[in-house]
C-alpha cells in the first residue's frame, strides 16, 4: 500500500519515511536507509526521517553516522524527546556512557513517563558502575510499567553484577514468565541460583539451557555456561551465537595488512582487571620481567582503578600504561591502531569487564585469547589461544576457532613473589574446631553442584570428627548448603564459612586445611595456585573441558599428578585414602613444599620466556606472510 502511495505521489517525503518505518520494522535497515535517505532528498529538515534515519543507522551499527543524524534532528527540534533518547542509545552503543546518561536524563525532562528512557539509563549507569543509581532507574521503570521484561532482566543483571543473587533470581523469574526467550536471560538466572547454590531445578534447568545452546538460541552467556556444560562442543556453540549476536566481525577491519617493522615487538595486554584482582596477582611478576629489548609491553586498560597497591604496581610494570575506560570501541581501536600494536592479547575474552567489540574491529595484525576465559572465543577475528596439552588435548582442536599455542609446563602464570602473611590464624580463630580433619574448598560457590556435594558430604559421613571448610558468597548459598547437607544426613554445622580477607591472610590461613577439594565441571584455577602456593594439596577431578582441566595442569607443573584422578568414585577413594593416612598425606605436603621451589609452577622466568617464544613465533610466522597456524613451544631450562 505505502508503494503504491510512492508511485502515486513520488515527491512525497512521508510516503518514503513510512515506507522506511515498515521496511525497518520487518528487519531490513539497509532498505529503510534508503527510504528515509529519498524522504530528506525531498525533505531536509524532515525531523522524524533524520530521527529515524539515525535509528537505521544504529541498526546497521553504524553509530556515529547514526548520531550525526539524532543530532541534525534535535538542532530542528530541541524538545523531541525521542530523538534525545535515540541519541542516548547511540552514545551507550559508543560506550559514552556519561553522555548517553545527559541524553536520558534530557529525554525524560521532557517526558517524564519514558519508561524505556529510564530502562536506559539504568544500563548506562551500570556500565559506569553506579549501580544503586541504576537499580532506582529500572525500579522507576517498572512502577510505570509493572511488565517490562527487558527492565526487569536489566535489574537481575546489574543485582548479580553486585552478588544479591537471591534479589536477581526473583527479578529474572519474573522477566522471563513475562518473555520466555529474552536473550540469555535464562542462563543468568541458572547462574544466579548456582551463585545461591539452589538446586532445586538444577537438572532441568541445565539441561534446558544445554538444549537451548546446542539449537543456536541466545540462552547463556559463554562465561556463565562454563559451568553448567561439560562439552566442549556446546562450549564453541555458546561463543559462536554470542558473538553473532554481540560483537561480530567488523567488516572494515582497523589493521588493513599492513606489516610493521619495529626495534622491538609490541605487545598489548588488553584488561579489565589491572586492580587488586586475581589477573594481577597471577601476573604482575610477568609484566615486570618481559625482555624489554625484544618486547614493548602495553596495558589498555578497561577497567577502573582501585587506588590498591596492585594498580601501582601494574602500572608501574609496562612501558605504557593507558586508561581507556571512558573510550569507545572504535576510539580504543584507533588509538592501537596509530600505536601500531603487533600482538594484541585480550586478557578478559567473555568475564566481568570484557569489552569483545575492540577485537572485533581487528585493531592488530595477530590476536591472542589468553588466561582471563578458559575457552574458545568463537571468533575468526581471534587468532591464537594459549594454553597446554593437559587443557587443551590435541584431539580437542576442533573445538577451539583459534589455532592452539601449547606452553611446555602449563598456560598459568603464576608470581613467584606472592607474599603470604607470617602469622597463622588459630583454628579457632577462623571458626573451625581445635581437632579433626578440615576438607577445604575456596571456590566461588557457583562451582559447587549437586554432583560434587554428594562426593563432599560422602567423604564427611566416612571421615569421623571432619569439617569442610567453604567460602562464604552469600547468605542464600550458605543457607541452602547447610540444608544440602541436612538433607544428606550431615550435620550442618560441620560446613564452616569463610569470610573474604586480605590476600595475604587468606593465602595463610591455607595451612589450617588438610586437604583442598576441586570442583567439577569448573575446576579451580587460581584457587588451584593459592592452595599449592600455601602449601595445601589439591585433589581434583579432571573434566572434558578446559575449565574442567585446569587443576591437572597445575598439578602437572609441580610434579603431583598423583592428586589428579579421572572420574568421581576414584575423586572420592582418594580423598578418603588421604583423609585416613596422616603419614601419606604428610609426605604429599612435603612434596609439595618442596616442588613448589624447583618444579616449573611458580617459576616466572620460566614462563616468561615460554609465553614470549610464543609470541615470537606468532610474529614470525605473520612476517613471513604465513596464516596462523597451531605449534607447540619447546621447553626452556
Amino acid at each position: 500500500m505505502l508503494s503504491e502511495a510512492i508511485r502515486i505521489n513520488p515527491e512525497s517525503a512521508e510516503a518514503y519515511s513510512n515506507h522506511g518505518n515498515v521496511q525497518r520494522a520487518q528487519g531490513h535497515p539497509s532498505e529503510a536507509l534508503e527510504s528515509y535517505e529519498r524522504a530528506l532528498a525531498l525533505k531536509p529538515a524532515f525531523v522524524h526521517a533524520l530521527n529515524n534515519r539515525g535509528s537505521a543507522l544504529k541498526d546497521l551499527g553504524r553509530f556515529d553516522e547514526g548520531l550525526e543524524s539524532f543530532d541534525r534532528a534535535l538542532a530542528l527540534k530541541p524538545d523531541f524527546a525521542i530523538a534525545h533518547y535515540n541519541r542516548g542509545a547511540a552514545l551507550s552503543a559508543l560506550k559514552r556512557h556519561e553522555e548517553a546518561l545527559a541524553s536520558y536524563d534530557r529525554a525524560l525532562a521532557l517526558k517524564r513517563d519514558f519508561a524505556e528512557a529510564l530502562n536506559n539509563r539504568g544500563a548506562a549507569l551500570s556500565a559506569l558502575k553506579r549501580n544503586e543509581e541504576a537499580l532506582a532507574s529500572y525500579d522507576r521503570a517498572l512502577a510505570l510499567r509493572p511488565a517490562f521484561a527487558e527492565a526487569l532482566q536489566n535489574r537481575g543483571a546489574t543485582l548479580v553484577y553486585l552478588g544479591r543473587h537471591e534479589a536477581a533470581r526473583k527479578a529474572l523469574e519474573q522477566a522471563l514468565k513475562l518473555s520466555p526467550d529474552l536473550p540469555f536471560a535464562k542462563g543468568t538466572l541458572l547462574h544466579s541460583r548456582m551463585h545461591c547454590c539452589d538446586w532445586r531445578t538444577y537438572e532441568d534447568e541445565s539441561k534446558r539451557v544445554i538444549a537451548d545452546v546446542r539449537a543456536g538460541n541466545r540462552a547463556c552467556e559463554p562465561f556463565m555456561f562454563l559451568a553448567i556444560s561439560d562439552s566442549p562442543n556446546d562450549q564453541l556453540r555458546c561463543s559462536r551465537t554470542w558473538v553473532r549476536d554481540q560483537c561480530p566481525p567488523s567488516a572494515s577491519a582497523a589493521w588493513t595488512g599492513k606489516r610493521y617493522r619495529h626495534d622491538r615487538i609490541r605487545v598489548a595486554y588488553v584488561s579489565s582487571d589491572f586492580r587488586a584482582h586475581a589477573l594481577g596477582h597471577l601476573t604482575a611478576a610477568l609484566f615486570e620481567q618481559h625482555d624489554r629489548e625484544r618486547f614493548e609491553m602495553i596495558a589498555v586498560s578497561l577497567g577502573a582503578d582501585d587506588h590498591s597497591a596492585m594498580r601501582s604496581r601494574l602500572k608501574g610494570a609496562f612501558d605504557r600504561f593507558i586508561d581507556v575506560r571512558q573510550h569507545s570501541d572504535r576510539e580504543v581501536v584507533k588509538l592501537m591502531r596509530g600505536m601500531e600494536i603487533d600482538i594484541a592479547v585480550d586478557v578478559n575474552g567473555f568475564t566481568t569487564g570484557a569489552r569483545p567489540g575492540i577485537f572485533s574491529l581487528r585493531p592488530a595484525p595477530i590476536q591472542v585469547n589468553y588466561l582471563g576465559y578458559p575457552g574458545t572465543i568463537g571468533a575468526n577475528h581471534i587468532d591464537y589461544v594459549i594454553a597446554d596439552e593437559v587443557v587443551i588435548p590435541r584431539e580437542h582442536e576442533a573445538f577451539y576457532t583459534e589455532k592452539v599455542v601449547y606452553l611446555p609446563d602449563t598456560y598459568q602464570v603464576n608470581d613467584s613473589r606472592r607474599k603470604i602473611a607470617d602469622r597463622t590464624p588459630t583454628r579457632v580463630e577462623v571458626g573451625l574446631p581445635e581437632r579433626g580433619f578440615a576438607f577445604c574448598s575456596f571456590n566461588n560457590n557457583y562451582k559447587i553442584t549437586p554432583q560434587i556435594f554428594d562426593a563432599w558430604m560422602l567423604l564427611l559421613r566416612q571421615v569421623e570428627g571432619s569439617v569442610l571448610w567453604l567460602l562464604e558468597g552469600n547468605a542464600t548459598a550458605q543457607r541452602n548448603l547447610r540444608q544440602e547437607a541436612a538433607l544428606r544426613s550431615i550435620d550442618p554445622n560441620r560446613l564452616i564459612f569463610a569470610r573474604r580477607i586480605a590476600p595475604e591472610d587468606h593465602l595463610a590461613r591455607h595451612r589450617l586445611a588438610d586437604l583442598f577439594l576441586d570442583t567439577l565441571p569448573y575446576n579451580a584455577h587460581t584457587t588451584t595456585s593459592d592452595a599449592l602456593w600455601a602449601g595445601l594439596p589439591v585433589l581434583t577431578c579432571m573434566g572434558t573441558t578446559f575449565p574442567g582441566r585446569v587443576a591437572a595442569s597445575l598439578l602437572h607443573a609441580i610434579g603431583l599428578p598423583e592428586l589428579i584422578t579421572h572420574s568421581l568414585d576414584e575423586y572420592e577413594s582418594l580423598a578418603l585414602r588421604l583423609a585416613s593416612d596422616p603419614t601419606w598425606l604428610g609426605e604429599i605436603r612435603q612434596k609439595v613444599a618442596r616442588n613448589r621451589v624447583g618444579w616449573p609452577l611458580f617459576g616466572t622466568d620460566r614462563f616468561r620466556q615460554h609465553i614470549e617464544a610464543a609470541y615470537l613465533e606468532m610474529w614470525e610466522r605473520h612476517q613471513q606472510g604465513e596464516p596462523p597456524a597451531s605449534f607447540a613451544v619447546r621447553p626452556r631450562s
